[in-house]
């Protein structure tokens, strides 16, 4: 993604194969695990399609607002993306509950959802991404160009000597030419181009690497904590054990909604790393919650009471989920300023997060099999401490200083205000 100048079709062309490898399984799957090998093939194949799926979302945004633009449009990006998911899943719950047991029919969710990705991505003009912006080669978009997808808004270009412009002899001196394994000497045209840095550079950032740790981390604990607590709601099995699945995810991705949308608003105003700070612990105190709810529990036995109250912990996932699933790509485009790698350092920070995932899947699933679903939560809410507290005593606050607070009042905040009264923003570089 941060080479192809066509970005529009690789993401289409990801979204149609993702959904492409569900319908297949939902076809094809037998009963009892009877062509197991076939499917975990499938699940590797989707796997690697959907991977392209974050860096090409977030760099065709990137590209089109630029990075002072992507605080807020990442936050609107990342509430459509849960509102999505929870009006997929009530779909698809409803549909589940009303054709117990034959249940296959709600994959068509799916093939509909994908056409409408598709249909949209189309409506983007290609000539509106600026490729060097989308890759984080310069910290925004192309401000001199006017728009032509809607026809209704227009690109300003900073003024001279604008602190919120990057194109400055302090953002391109040194930059390399590209070389796999490090910087070569410059260029003579040094100063009129910025270069991307080597992948190695990028690799060798000492922050993205502690990023890329707290990342792995978090969902090494944060990942099992929803199937576990489906499952504990769900033991009973049957159509009331598929509607009870369906509102956990529902209920947490609404409040991920909102979360997103604080973050949007509050993180460029006190930073990313309070607000990151807030989601990271949230995973401690949702586990302690649990375990104290699971005890009670399997003293009194269960009752309606006991799993609405489980039910509603999922609250506390919506807001560490939601904060963080919008905050660490915020984080990743700051660490990524003016390096041109912006899509493979989100790729690096994703990759941790699948890979985090993937552990607390088997490891969730063994400590609740060995040691009980309460033993599981405490285990797993120690272990959340841990990416907490290295946020909190070794990662910097990342925001950019080209999106200045002045007395409490963010430059998007500004932009706000300018597009109110008709004034263009052309201080802040983004579509009016």
């Amino acid at each position: 993604m941060d080479y192809s100048n066509q970005k529009i079709f690789w993401l289409s062309t990801a979204a149609v194969l993702t959904t492409l490898f569900t319908v297949t399984t939902a076809l094809t799957a037998e009963d009892d695990g009877g062509n197991l090998g076939f499917m975990i093939l499938i699940k590797f194949l989707q796997g690697a399609v959907t991977a392209m799926i974050p860096p090409g979302l977030n760099s065709i945004t990137q590209g089109i607002v630029g990075s002072v633009g992507m605080t807020k449009q990442v936050s609107m990006n990342e509430m459509m993306n849960h509102l999505g998911t929870s009006i997929l899943v009530l779909v698809g719950s409803l549909i589940a509950y009303a054709q117990y047991p034959d249940i296959g029919v709600l994959f068509i969710v799916s093939p509909i959802a994908c056409a409408l990705t598709v249909f949209y991505l189309c409506r983007i003009y290609p000539e509106d991404i600026d490729h060097d912006a989308a890759r984080g080669l310069v910290s925004e978009a192309n401000n001199e160009k006017e728009t032509t997808g809607n026809g209704t808004g227009t690109y300003d270009a900073p003024k001279t000597g604008d602190s919120s412009t990057v194109k400055s002899e302090e953002k391109i001196d040194n930059k390399p030419s590209f070389n796999f394994f490090g910087t070569s000497k410059p260029d003579d045209d040094e100063y009129a181009s910025p270069k991307a840095d080597s992948p190695i550079v990028v690799l060798r950032d000492p922050k993205l690497m502690l990023f890329t740790a707290i990342c792995f981390l978090f969902h090494t604990a944060n990942g099992c904590v929803l199937p576990l607590v489906m499952q504990s709601l769900a033991l009973e099995g049957g159509r009331a054990g598929i509607l009870l699945s369906g509102c956990c995810i529902i209920l947490a991705q609404l409040f991920m909604v909102a979360s997103a949308k604080i973050c949007g608003q509050y993180s460029i105003v006190y930073g990313r790393k309070l607000l990151f700070l807030i989601g990271l612990f949230t995973v401690p105190v949702r586990c302690l919650i649990l375990c104290i709810l699971i005890s009670i529990r399997d003293e009194a036995g269960s009752s309606l009471l006991l799993n609405g109250l489980i039910l509603s912990t999922q609250v506390l996932d919506g807001v560490g989920a939601g904060v963080f699933g919008t905050m660490y790509i915020l984080v990743t485009s700051d660490l990524s300023g003016g390096t041109g790698r912006f899509s493979l350092t989100l790729g690096i920070t994703t990759a941790a997060m699948s890979i985090g995932g993937t552990v607390s899947g088997y490891l969730g699933e063994a400590l609740a099999e060995d040691l009980g679903y309460k033993a599981a939560f405490v285990i797993l809410g120690i272990m959340a401490c841990v990416p907490a507290v290295m946020y909190l005593i070794f990662m910097p606050e990342t925001l950019p200083s080209q999106a200045p607070v002045s007395n409490g009042i963010s430059a998007m905040e500004k932009i706000d205000e300018e597009q109110e009264s008709d004034e263009p923003a052309s201080n802040y570089g983004i579509m009016a």
